[in-house]
């Protein structure tokens, strides 16, 4: 038998050929190892044709979402605070409070929600739907409260206090979105609503009592630890582990009252809802009898005319820049808001001086003066002086309650005038209903003096003696 073998002959996984490719010159040698292409490949149509689904709207929406979680939180925590500041009426308004109290109700069914069904579990068929805004709406609710009762409390002091409350609130927030504190679960919004609570009692209750104190706040503490007891009581039916509801509710909410409660008798926290609507150092404060522009509730302020060339001195109230002759006391005029109905309260003036080697130390024992509500938004008038020419230097004049938590302060500069010639200055109106003092000649447009109107009557004498004097509205 004869075995012809074919020249050059290769195994069949190493041929050199190209498969699908045909061979140069012609048909190819029968029994080749090479694979015949007659024709192109004829590809279909409908295989170019993507079969992924396109996103819709709503799909895109919630894919930008999940990239930018933490700023959505964020938006919404700054949305409903700018929605405060806008819309946020006084303190007494009753739909500010139904407000308030609906959105505290809203975010305490939000948090035991939240708490019933955990990182992962299965929320109801009800809520399925808008289960995955439950964060968005807490974060606004939040933001919405937070704001309201930061502007309370901005409103009931002199500023730097409530904007520290203010940080802190913020910075419990924020620890809230890190990864270590978002392992605790609600631990950081459960604090927050239990400051929440407090507070909305806080600036309840002096509103409905007419009166502000001591024991007033810790009422509201009382309530606002009622609010999370309850809160205890009714998940302890759906999640009987104590540990997890200790660790998660009580600590936090026990812990912001204790909190707050420490805060108040340090005084932290102003008395909500007292605040000065406008305050401002003067050469000379005059009530205006009714004849003189046939109208009662007239005070004129006056002050001296401020250089051109004092451009720091553009945002003073009056003197605050005080240049004193011998004789001559600074005079506070300030006027101080609280609710209609509010019972007759008392006030303490108090005049510090920054001595150069002792700092600031009190001059006197300050000025005890009784106001009260006369039912408008602009408040109580009142003016007071420290009793004595003061020196020259950096001074503070402060108002606080009885009980000695701050109302306002008001820092100006005293410096000697050595001129003789008479010095000059300005003039403002103080009206009855309108908190900021108009310059003179803008009111005398609009209430032209009487033809022969008698002179001003002289400040009535002080509610009580003291060695400051004072004259009130």
């Amino acid at each position: 038998m004869l075995t012809v073998t074919p020249p050059d002959s290769k195994p069949q996984d190493e041929s050199t050929e190209v498969p699908g490719v045909p061979v140069a010159g012609g048909t190819p040698p029968p029994a080749a190892n090479v694979a015949v292409a007659t024709s192109a490949a004829v590809v279909d149509p409908d295989d170019l044709v993507s079969t992924d689904k396109t996103p819709t709207l709503v799909d895109r929406v919630q894919a930008f979402r999940a990239k930018y979680e933490k700023q959505e939180m964020a938006l919404f925590f700054f949305a409903g605070f700018l929605y405060d500041v806008l819309t946020l009426s006084p303190i007494d308004d009753k739909q500010t409070e139904v407000q308030n109290f609906v959105y505290l109700a809203l975010l305490a069914g939000l948090l035991m929600l939240e708490q019933r069904y955990a990182e992962g579990a299965e929320p109801p068929k009800l809520l399925a739907k808008v289960w995955r805004f439950r964060e968005d709406a807490l974060h606004f609710l939040l933001g919405s409260l937070l704001s309201a009762f930061t502007l309370f409390l901005f409103k009931s002091s002199s500023g730097l206090t409530p904007l520290l409350f203010l940080a802190g609130m913020f910075s419990l927030l924020v620890a809230n979105e890190l990864p270590r504190f978002r392992q605790l679960g609600p631990v950081i919004r459960v604090a927050l609503f239990s400051l929440c609570v407090t507070l909305y009692f806080a600036s309840l209750l002096p509103v409905l009592l007419g009166r502000v104190g001591w024991w007033i706040f810790t009422l509201s503490v009382a309530l606002g630890s009622g609010s999370i007891y309850g809160m205890l009581r009714l998940l302890k039916r759906w999640r009987p582990d104590e540990k997890a509801l200790l660790r998660t509710v009580a600590v936090p909410g026990f812990g912001a009252q204790a909190a707050l409660l420490a805060c108040y008798f340090l005084g932290v926290i102003p008395p909500v809802p007292l605040a000065v609507q406008y305050s401002g150092i003067y050469h000379q404060v005059e009530r205006l009898r009714p004849e003189e522009y046939g109208m009662s509730g007239l005070y004129r302020l006056t002050s001296e005319e401020r250089p051109w060339w004092k451009v720091w001195t553009l945002w003073h109230r009056g003197d605050q820049d005080f240049t004193v002759r011998p004789g001559e006391q600074p005079m506070y005029f300030f006027r101080i808001f609280a609710p209609k109905g509010f019972e007759r309260y008392r006030v303490r003036v108090r005049w510090y001086f920054d001595h150069p080697q002792k700092g600031w130390t009190q001059q006197g024992n300050g000025f005890l003066a009784t106001v009260s509500s006369n039912g408008t938004e602009g408040g109580y008038r009142y003016y007071a002086k420290p009793g004595t020419t003061p020196k020259p230097g950096d001074w503070r004049v402060v108002l606080e309650t009885e009980d000695g938590h701050e109302i306002n302060r008001l820092g100006f500069t005293v410096t000697p005038d050595t001129r003789t010639e008479p010095r000059p200055t300005v003039q403002d109106i103080s009206e009855l209903k309108v908190i900021k003092p108009v310059r003179l000649e803008e009111f005398e447009k609009a209430h032209p003096r009487a033809a022969s109107s008698p002179l001003s009557e002289p400040p009535p004498p002080a509610p009580e003696p003291a060695p400051p004097e004072a004259a009130s509205q």
